[in-house]
């Protein structure tokens, strides 16, 4: 191995592993192509001896006071926010997407985090006195065990952070196994974990790929499974984790549509569109991938956009530039398939993401930002999920027919609509069948209070991810009823004295 390549491996019982790998994967630098990491990949009997080492550790920490969690929680929130620069590093390095993208993911982490220190109040059970002679009834909410969260190369930082503090703060242990494109990230914040107070053990990284997955979703001793990617492969989690007696939360694909109607502002809708279709070179499960215009507006929008898409610059997102490479190769080389399929179908390539001007390495993986117009639904462009930089306007009548568009999808994560007319957005939020909608805001991630999640084919399971559909998630609910007797008034004496 040459010295420039460095070996990751998996973090485990608060060190790194110690072991040898039977097989290996190559880390690259989207932005050169360069072989930047050699990491290990877990057999099944690595993924054993980890979930041992958490299972051993869930004990201890599940029996450990709610303040000491949150203190834990408090100290781990300072440390993400004063490393934040330098994750943010790593995930550029790994991912390509430009700093500011990168430190924006950390930021949105963050609040999760914050929202977890908050713990003691969300855990907090209901109490009913007296529901009948002498008996009360209560409920309390009890910690998991072994959670495993499978994160995607996407957001590295911040989809690990939407269920690890949460599970943690709730008294589990956790075994994350992060994508293996972009692995440096979790495991520069979960060495954190150690520094902040929690006890070795508590939080994992386990790297590895299919072999390790297919482990965790039948090992006994995981309890949950919280996953993150495409909707096949959400599909096959949930399926197989529910088989083997998990509960299980798998966040899948997306097609986000935003709707433009003729009142609304233009060239806030050009930016949002530009913004939401190619922050991140569109490879994020909220990102806009058709425009639907409402005529007689779509030739005035499209020229907006495209005037917008002409002062981007594409390239190392080291540089200050606006959108960096693709994650790997063959990623690009498929986007790059579905421009060419784009083309052959019959939509208008307004602007060639192909021919774009690159401020970066000669064998990096890029890709411009791309734009179709005059897409139709049976279009592939339109029907798949692509995750890159290819913006598809689709032309449409009237807000109807925007609205059965966007319902007869099979995707349900994230849409929006623009528009002044606030009757129309509020006919739209009722009527889309989408799990988070934005009214002149085109991607509506929520807050960490509220929770992330999708409809249809985008959400397999029944609950969203962080806020407190996550702390439920994270934990069994009990209910007790309870009956005291009192001694003093003729009930059963035990031998208890009878004053102070």
């Amino acid at each position: 191995m040459s010295t420039d390549v460095k070996r990751i491996t998996h973090l485990v019982g608060g060190a790194p592993w110690t072991g040898v790998a039977e097989r290996t994967s190559k880390v690259y630098n989207p932005a050169t192509g360069a072989v930047t990491g050699e990491l290990d990949l877990a057999s099944s009997a690595t993924v054993d001896e980890v979930v041992k080492v958490a299972h051993e550790a869930s004990r201890g920490w599940a029996q450990t006071s709610v303040s000491k969690r949150t203190q834990v929680l408090f100290a781990y929130r300072e440390l993400v926010n004063q490393r934040k620069e330098q994750i943010a590093a790593l995930i550029t390095a790994e991912h390509g997407k430009v700093l500011s993208d990168a430190l924006g993911e950390v930021t949105r982490g963050l609040e999760v985090i914050e929202f977890a220190c908050g713990i003691p109040h969300l855990l907090k059970g209901g109490f009913s006195e007296g529901v009948s002679t002498k008996v009360d009834v209560y409920s309390i909410r009890q910690p998991l065990g072994v959670c495993a969260v499978i994160s995607p190369f996407n957001f590295p930082a911040m989809v690990p952070m939407w269920f690890v503090p949460i599970a943690v703060a709730c008294g589990n242990s956790v075994v994350i196994k992060p994508s293996e494109k972009d692995p440096s990230a979790a495991n520069a914040m979960a060495e954190l974990w150690k520094e902040a107070g929690l006890p070795d053990g508590v939080v994992n990284v386990l790297h590895g790929d299919k072999e390790a997955v297919d482990r965790l979703l039948e090992h006994p001793d995981i309890k949950s499974v919280s996953f993150v990617g495409s909707t096949p492969i959400a599909k096959y989690v949930y399926e197989t984790g529910t088989k083997h007696g998990k509960r299980v939360q798998a966040l899948g694909g997306a097609k986000n549509h935003m709707v433009v109607l003729p009142d609304a502002d233009l060239d806030l809708a050009a930016d949002a569109a530009v913004n939401a279709g190619f922050g991140s070179a569109g490879e994020r499960c909220m990102a806009i991938s058709a425009l639907v215009a409402v005529e007689p507006i779509a030739d005035d929008l499209v020229d907006r956009i495209k005037q917008r898409m002409g002062t981007l610059k594409t390239g190392d997102g080291t540089r200050g530039c606006d959108m960096g490479p693709l994650v790997t190769g063959p990623h690009r080389d498929k986007v790059v398939g579905y421009v060419e399929a784009g083309v052959t179908e019959g939509a208008e390539l307004t602007v060639d993401g192909r021919e774009t001007e690159i401020e970066g390495g000669a064998d990096g993986f890029w890709l411009g930002p791309t734009l179709f117009d005059k897409v139709t639904p049976e279009m592939s462009i339109y029907t798949d999920e692509i995750f890159g930089p290819v913006l598809s306007v689709v032309r449409v009548a009237s807000y109807d027919a925007a609205l059965d568009l966007i319902n007869s999808n099979q995707y349900g994560n994230g849409t929006a609509i623009f528009t002044n007319d606030g009757g129309a957005a509020r006919r739209f939020q009722n009527e889309v069948e989408v799990g988070m909608v934005g009214i002149n805001v085109p991607i509506p991630v929520p807050m960490a209070y509220y929770s992330f999640g999708g409809w249809k084919n985008s959400l397999f399971g029944d609950t969203h991810a962080h806020g407190t559909e996550g702390v439920h998630f994270f934990t069994r609910g009990k209910v007790v009823t309870s009956r005291w007797l009192d001694p003093s008034h003729g009930g059963l004496n035990l031998g208890f004295p009878t004053h102070d």
